[in-house]
């Protein structure tokens, strides 16, 4: 019956004679519950992997305190997936570095945690793969395929210029999905620009039609992420090593060191730091 997380229990139980001071009730519903949890744990694994996530992320990792205009009440109310039972749609829009495709994918696992089946893909590497899939013949099953999904993340939506093709098959996705599954997609482009990046005029309407108006809404202001975080690390790690400098416990020539190589910070500074602190100019003349 494939019961091997319950025999690798009670096997731990029996060598290590834990089972005595519980009853056959109270033991029995211990091997059934760690039982039904590494199983829980492993379909959450394979839906991860099946997702194919670009990246790790977490609904708790998500940093409200940054002004790039996220609100924390609204996201967290997108996080009970309540959109994708409503079979509602989201869009992310935002600046390069501003965190869309974090906070889409944190979506996405969290999905995945509820057991739910989600896909994660670049909207031109999809397109492409539809097209090839034309000619090999597979078109109607890999349709099949993103419709079993019930939540699809687009990212980097509008990136690249559409042609035909990619009108058609991105019409024939959205289509497909459009009240019968959630979708999210997130692009630097905002909404207002999207009829004139898809072109063509008809094939635009109906689009926007089926995803504008049944979505939930977050645009993302201010700078990069990445950029700010770094310039915070940077500064962190210049005054460690001011300290190093000061209390002697390191040479200076091996603080610049590190300094240069492994975290590229420039040592001029830090050596004027330095020089100052053991070398004081006097100055009352």
């Amino acid at each position: 019956m494939r019961f091997r997380a319950m025999a690798e229990l009670h096997r731990q139980y029996m060598s290590d004679n834990q089972y005595q001071d519980l009853t056959a009730d109270q033991y029995l519903a211990l091997l059934v519950d760690h039982e039904w949890e590494d199983r829980q744990n492993k379909k959450i694994e394979r839906l991860q992997k099946a997702a194919h996530f670009r990246q790790k992320a977490s609904l708790e990792e998500i940093d409200y305190a940054q002004p790039r205009n996220l609100d924390k009440n609204m996201f967290l109310r997108l996080a009970t997936l309540d959109f994708i039972s409503r079979k509602e749609n989201c869009i992310i829009t935002g600046a390069s570095g501003t965190g869309k495709s974090y906070l889409a994918q944190a979506l996405g696992y969290q999905a995945c945690n509820m057991g739910l089946k989600a896909h994660y893909a670049v909207t031109a590497r999809l397109l492409k793969k539809f097209k090839l899939s034309k000619v090999d013949g597979t078109y109607l099953k890999e349709l099949q395929k993103l419709l079993k999904c019930d939540l699809l993340i687009l990212d980097d939506f509008g990136l690249q210029a559409f042609d035909n093709h990619a009108r058609e098959t991105l019409m024939d996705v959205i289509d497909d999905r459009y009240n019968k599954t959630s979708t999210i997609i997130a692009s630097q482009i905002p909404v207002s620009a999207w009829y004139d990046v898809i072109g063509e005029s008809t094939i635009a309407d109906a689009l926007l039609d089926r995803i504008v108006n049944s979505s939930h809404r977050i645009d993302l202001k201010g700078g990069k992420l990445e950029k700010r975080n770094f310039k915070t690390r940077k500064v962190t790690i210049f005054l460690y090593h001011c300290m190093i400098f000061f209390s002697g416990t390191m040479r200076p020539i091996s603080v610049a060191w590190s300094l240069r190589n492994t975290h590229r910070i420039p040592v001029l500074p830090c050596f004027a730091v330095w020089l100052s602190y053991n070398d004081p100019v006097d100055l009352s003349g």
